[in-house]
């Protein structure tokens, strides 16, 4: 990797109780709450720390990696990052090495740019306006010869995103785990939030 600092827009982890969960059904059965049906322990299933916390800022909420098809995403990412961490590349689930969990939308809406309708090919005058706009929110950024291809592919404009949250966590821009969520996010990661408008970001 090139890069100083390289986003990754997958889970870094799964939901500790989730893993508390399996492990103890694997082994016999599990304590459940007497209101089975109640949505609030499976909630803490489904979603980590970290994904409720961008809740609370964003209004969003990230796929569950327990829940979603991410889970098979996320488990060609773990092999990712033991991969960095086998060639000796500091990996960190809260961010502070080499790569940084991102949520593209999530960074848009904080940026205050189009955040939604602009997935897939139903959407490209959305995915259109979206480049517009993030050209003139950051009229330094050079797409050069990408720009095209990030009118057509909204997996370009999420890498495009990806890369500049990772700009914005290298320079320390971003939301970091609170003393509270800090055991959560060292094994089950935390998604990076800008924490200033894009033009702080300028070279």
């Amino acid at each position: 990797m090139g890069a100083d600092k390289a986003g990754i827009d997958c889970p870094f982890g799964w939901p500790d109780k989730f893993v508390d969960f399996v492990t103890a059904h694997r082994a016999g059965h599990v304590d459940v709450p007497s209101d089975i049906a109640g949505r609030g322990w499976r909630r803490d299933l489904a979603l980590r720390v970290t994904d409720q916390v961008v809740y609370d800022l964003t209004g969003l909420t990230p796929l569950s990696v327990s829940a979603d098809r991410i889970g098979h995403t996320a488990m060609r990412c773990a092999g990712l990052l033991a991969e960095l961490a086998r060639q000796g590349r500091p990996v960190d689930r809260r961010g502070a090495g080499v790569v940084v969990e991102v949520y593209p939308s999530a960074s848009l809406k904080r940026w205050e740019l189009p955040y939604r309708s602009y997935k897939r090919s139903a959407n490209l005058d959305g995915l259109g306006r979206l480049i517009d706009e993030l050209r003139a929110a950051a009229p330094w950024l050079d797409l050069g010869t990408y720009e095209q291809t990030c009118r057509v592919s909204d997996d370009a404009a999420d890498a495009v995103i990806a890369a500049l949250t990772a700009r914005a966590s290298f320079q320390g821009l971003v939301t970091v785990p609170a003393r509270e969520h800090a055991d959560s996010a060292r094994t089950e990661g935390w998604i990076a939030l800008p924490t200033t408008p894009l033009s702080k970001l300028h070279p």
